[in-house]
Formats: C-alpha cells, structure tokens, sequence
C-alpha cells in the first residue's frame, strides 16, 4: 500500500484539551466509564458507589444472572427500521429504563441530582429523586426537569415521612417508589475500611487519597455544601449524617404501606427483594408496580439476583401490573434480556453514577446514550422491530 493511500484512511482528530471531554470520548461502554469514574474520584468516593455488603456476593451474583444466559436471535426479520419507545404509567419512555434513586449524589459529583435529571429529561427518560438526596423535593421540581419520580424510606419519625409523600405530590411527582430493603443500613466492608460511615470517620490513608484528586475538591470547594435535604435535620453536616443513619425504622410494616397507599393518589412502586409471596401481597394491597431489587447488592449479601425473579413474579401478578428490574444492569443488552423475561423496564444506579463522576452531567448524558445505543443493536441484531416484539417472543429468544 503506497502512503499516500494509508494517509487517506487514516482521520487526524484535533488535539482536546479538556480531560473531562477526553475521557468521555475514550468511554465505549459503561465499563469504560466505571474506569473513568474510578481516576476522576477519590478512592473512598468511588468505592461508596462501586462497592456492596459484605463479600459483595449478591454483587456480583447480579450481573452474572445477566452474563451467563444467552440470545438466540431471529434473522431477516427487516430491521431497518426499530422502535425502542415504551409507556410506563401512561408517560411515553424513549426506551424502557428508569434512573433509579441514589443517596449522596452530591458527594459523588457537585453537580449533583439536577444534573442527572437534566439528563434523564434529554433522553426522555424518569428520574427519581431519592429521601437521601441532596436536593430537595421542591428545588428538583422548581427546576422544571422531565418526569419526576420520588422514592421514600419509611423513617422512624412517620409523620415527617408522611410529609415527604404529600410534599411529593405537590410538587408534582408522577410515582412514588417506596424502599422497603432497607430497615437497617447493609454492612459494606469498603465503607467502613475507608471511614466512609455515619456519620464518616475518615482515617489517613482515604484522607490523602481524596487529596490527591484535586479537580474534584476544586469542585466541592466551589459549590454549596452537601446536605439531606430531604431530611431537614438542623445543625451541622455531621449531625445530619447521624440523623441520616437513625432514619431507617426496623419495625416497617405492610401496615405502613397500606397507609400510604391510601394517602398517595398517584402510581405506588413498592421497591426491594420482593419474591412471588410478597410481590402478590403487594398487588393485592394496591401497588401499580413492583421493581424488583437488591439494591444492587448493598443491603443483604448472598440474596437471589433480582434477573432471576422476573419471569416468576411475573406469573404470578399477571401482564397488567408494571414490574421494573434493577441491579446488575451494566448494558443495553441487559435492558433487553430483562424485557425478554417478561419485566416492564429496567432501572439504572450505578451505570449514571459512574458517567456522572466522570464527567458530570455531560456523563450522564454519555451513559445514557451508550445504554440506548447498545439496546437499540441489540433489538436489530435479535430480529425485533418493537417493546412489544420483545417481550413477547422472549421465552423464545432466551436460553440459559
């Protein structure tokens, strides 16, 4: 080959000199931006959000579900053209995935829950806000940000807990997701290595690692200080971590749901490791939804990989009720092989966490256009043109 001919096959990109725009680029996959993630934030930061309870057994048992089961696809189907819109709840999805809610948010980037929300909203996606985010119920809903959702813990103190639901309404919330995984907080072994507790007791070692990470304090420093605003503890941020961690209430009930459901008027998720039992008890009380959930295998170690449920809850509560799946889902053929199985939609926290401390909401916006690029290949090269297509050829499309 002459070189002239190698010049002409060979596209120079102009040097950019922004990393935040570098890394970004150089992201293909949501494990790439976990890589990313992990050399743009310090060490206890990243762990916070990479880690899970204990052996993280139920961690890595979630996106193995995913991994080990496998597609027999369709061929000359005409797929030129695909659809991977949905409808949840009566609102038109661009593609069946939620942003889930996560705690924090703040601390893993400063642009915080608004920017996640502002990239929910481009993607045509939902959002949910969660009791332990730094950005209140009304100041994410004064921002004017896409479709909304709220997900509540149930705390100790009830009626402050009842508030929350009513200020969610309100302000306009479409769903409320109720949490009910976490009557206490997991053990998370990288946490507490790390000092990242509550409230924090941060030793040495992670100390000198968040300071060699000097874009991110420059951040921190620049932006207003990190709360629960949710919570509305009054005093420092260290009594508000306190009040944080003395929030969960190990005595919620199925009493506790059924009040809520009578108090919310909106569309009730009720979230956690729910099995048939507990999914059919749940429909029967008047959930409209149930996401299936081991919090990303940070609560209860060595508990059954969310996938694995689907098809059986499903049965069980029958086609009318929506059943979202989160946990392990790391692609956008994971989106796929959730639907295929017979849920709604999947969830995603971990996935945008890592493109946000990446980058920010331009990060955010990087996974979320990874997830719909991924999942919509995968219907065409799996010989399906809709959501419908999907989930009802999907005993035919899956094999274990």
């Amino acid at each position: 080959m002459k070189l002239t001919e190698i010049v002409a096959l060979v596209k120079f990109q102009k040097p950019d000199f922004s990393p935040v725009r570098r890394r970004l680029a150089s992201s293909h996959d949501i494990h790439a931006l976990r890589l990313a993630a992990r050399k743009a934030s310090p060490r206890p930061v990243f762990d916070y959000v990479d880690g899970g309870a204990d052996d993280e057994i139920s961690m890595a048992a979630n996106e193995h579900a995913f991994t080990r089961r496998r597609f027999i696809p369709f061929a000359l189907t005409g797929v030129a053209k695909v659809d991977p819109s949905t409808t949840i709840f009566g609102q038109s999805l661009a593609l069946p995935l939620v942003l889930a809610p996560t705690g924090l948010t703040q601390m893993m980037h400063s642009a915080g829950e608004k920017s996640v929300a502002t990239a929910a909203k481009k993607h045509g996606l939902p959002y949910t806000l969660s009791t332990l985010g730094t950005t209140s119920i009304a100041d994410l809903a004064a921002a004017e940000h896409g479709d909304l959702w709220f997900q509540l813990y149930v705390g100790k103190d009830r009626e402050r807990s009842l508030a929350l639901v009513d200020e969610a309404a309100d302000h306009g919330y479409k769903v409320l997701v109720i949490a009910v995984d976490t009557p206490v907080s997991g053990r998370r072994l990288r946490d507490m290595r790390n000092g990242l507790t509550l409230p924090p007791a941060l030793n040495f070692k992670s100390i000198a690692g968040i300071a060699i990470r000097p874009g991110y304090w420059l951040r921190m420093l620049t932006s207003p200080g990190m709360s629960f605003e949710n919570l509305k503890i009054k005093g420092s941020t260290v009594r508000e971590l306190k009040g944080a961690a003395a929030w969960f209430d190990p005595d919620i009930s199925w009493e506790d749901i059924e009040v809520i459901r009578k108090r919310w008027k909106g569309k009730l998720i009720l979230k956690g490791p729910l099995g048939v039992a507990d999914a059919r008890r749940a429909v029967d009380l008047g959930v409209d939804g149930i996401q299936l959930s081991n919090h990303g295998g940070r609560q209860l170690d060595r508990t059954v990989a969310p996938l694995d449920l689907v098809a059986a809850v499903r049965a069980e509560i029958g086609p009318n009720v929506t059943l979202i799946v989160d946990s392990g889902i790391r692609s956008g053929a994971d989106i796929a092989m959730a639907l295929a199985l017979g849920a709604d939609a999947a969830a995603i926290g971990r996935a945008y966490l890592f493109g946000l401390m990446a980058g920010g909401e331009a990060g955010v916006d990087r996974a979320l256009t990874i997830l719909s690029t991924e999942f919509t290949r995968t219907m065409q090269l799996l010989g399906v043109t809709s959501i419908k297509a999907l989930r009802d050829e999907g005993p035919n499309l899956l094999t274990d």
